[in-house]
Parts: structure tokens; C-alpha cells; sequence
């Protein structure tokens, strides 16, 4: 079900602004997360990159520009997404639909050699922490040694007063920009609604795409890295913060 490229670059550009509502510094971030994979694996040749719930590309393209012969692996479950980003960036990555965590989920990315790096950006607060320990593990079988995996995530502070702290630091910030006064998650969602060229795709997301809680598992950064080491990673721990909006990073 393929989408006009100019209809997906309308939508992608809401996207974007939609997003930066949520994750403040959000470029910032994807900069961070870009000079992490550049640093560990931009010295090998044609390194593999796995961009998991990856939506419809952003940081899939930020990876590609700034690694240009690296193979992106673009993965996530919602097909309206996927659709975007092949239409948009059809160059930019390997686009695979699968759910990452379900049993098997590594079979669909089709690796002919180990990842040199994973990337994600808010996907990862979304499953429990059994589950995100199983996602860990199954990671850690396909990196090679060195590899790097990168999390941009809202990762809060255990401690309820620093978690209040940073919450109010990221919402002064949004309120100084202007960003809470931008388009939603759900008034993005409702407008796509009435797209008749998406009704296809968002059918075969309501069949597809599994109910979340909007609030995620809630892990901190320190509780990401307890879950990594278990899972076989060597090092973890966050090279970047604003806010709740943080970076992590976990050595293979």
C-alpha cells in the first residue's frame, strides 16, 4: 500500500513538529545519538545499524546522512509509519515491519552479519521490564563485540523530587520554544484519520499495532543499564540529559 512521496513529506513534516512537543531538544538528541554511532562504528566498512521503532524514519535519516555507507535497518510494527518513510526516504533504509520483543522478531530483519550498532528514540519505554530484558538479550546475540547500542528515550529519575525537577526543566523549556502549543499525538492521529489515501494502512494498523500505556514502564536510565548488563552488555550508562530527555548508551 504505497504512499504518494509529496503526501508523505506533508505528514513527516507534522510529524516532526508533532514530536518535538515530547522530547525536548529533540535535534540535540538525534545529534548526540548520531556522533555516539559515528564514533564507535564509522570507521568500518558498511556498518549495520538497526533503528528500532524507528516510525517513519527520523532517525533513520539522521543516521544514513550522517554515515552514508552504512545499511539502516529501519524497523517498526505500524504500517501507516513504515508506508511514510519508504515513501519519503526509499533510499534512506531496509524498511521491516515486525514487532520487536514478539518471539522470532529477529528473524524478520534478515541479518547477513553482525549489527555494528542499535538505535532507538522513545520506543524503548514502552515494553516491560521483562520483556525489555528478553529485546536486550536477543540484541546482544546479534552485535559483535565493540557494537553499540544508543537509546534516546524519557528516562526519569527514580527519586521523585529529581523527577519533578526534570520535568518542570523540560516543561519550562517547551514553553519557552513554543512547543506545547504545537499539533499532538492524538490530533496527528485524528487528522490522519481523515486521509482517505491512509484508510488501508491505518485498518491494517488497528489489526497490527498492540494498545500501550501512554506512561510507558517508567525505568530510569539506572534501571535501563541493570537490565543491559543482565542482558550481556559490557558497560551502560547516559552520555547525555535535558531533562527527562536523555541518551543512553551500552557497550556490547
Amino acid at each position: 500500500m504505497p504512499v504518494d512521496a509529496a503526501l508523505a513529506e506533508t505528514w513527516i513534516e507534522r510529524w516532526e513538529r508533532q514530536q518535538e512537543r515530547y522530547a525536548v531538544e529533540r535535534e540535540e538528541r538525534f545529534t548526540v545519538v548520531a556522533d555516539v554511532v559515528e564514533q564507535v562504528a564509522g570507521h568500518r566498512p558498511r556498518p549495520l545499524v538497526a533503528d528500532l521503532g524507528s516510525g517513519p524514519g527520523s532517525l533513520s535519516a539522521r543516521i544514513a546522512a550522517r554515515l552514508p555507507e552504512a545499511e539502516v535497518l529501519a524497523v517498526d510494527i505500524d504500517p501507516l509509519l513504515l508506508a511514510l518513510g519508504r515513501a519519503r526516504h526509499p533510499r534512506v533504509a531496509r524498511w521491516v515491519e515486525t514487532l520487536i520483543g514478539r518471539p522470532g522478531w529477529l528473524d524478520a530483519l534478515g541479518l547477513d552479519r553482525p549489527l555494528d550498532a542499535v538505535v532507538s528514540s522513545t520506543a524503548l519505554h514502552y515494553p516491560p521490564p521483562r520483556t525489555l530484558l528478553g529485546i536486550y538479550r536477543d540484541l546482544a546475540e546479534v552485535m559483535r563485540p565493540g557494537a553499540v547500542l544508543v537509546n534516546a528515550d524519557h528516562l526519569v529519575p527514580e527519586e521523585p523530587p529529581l523527577a519533578e525537577l526534570a520535568r518542570a526543566v523540560e516543561r519550562r523549556r517547551s514553553q519557552r520554544r513554543g512547543a506545547d502549543t504545537a499539533e499532538d499525538w492524538s490530533q496527528w492521529w485524528a487528522a490522519a484519520a481523515r486521509i482517505p489515501e491512509f484508510a488501508e494502512l491505518l485498518a491494517a494498523r488497528a489489526r497490527q499495532v498492540p494498545p500501550c500505556d501512554g506512561d510507558g514502564n517508567g525505568l530510569s536510565a539506572a534501571r535501563h543499564a541493570e537490565l543491559l548488563l543482565r542482558a550481556g552488555f559490557r558497560q551502560a550508562g547516559p552520555v547525555w540529559q535535558y531533562g527527562t530527555s536523555a541518551v543512553l548508551v551500552a557497550l556490547r
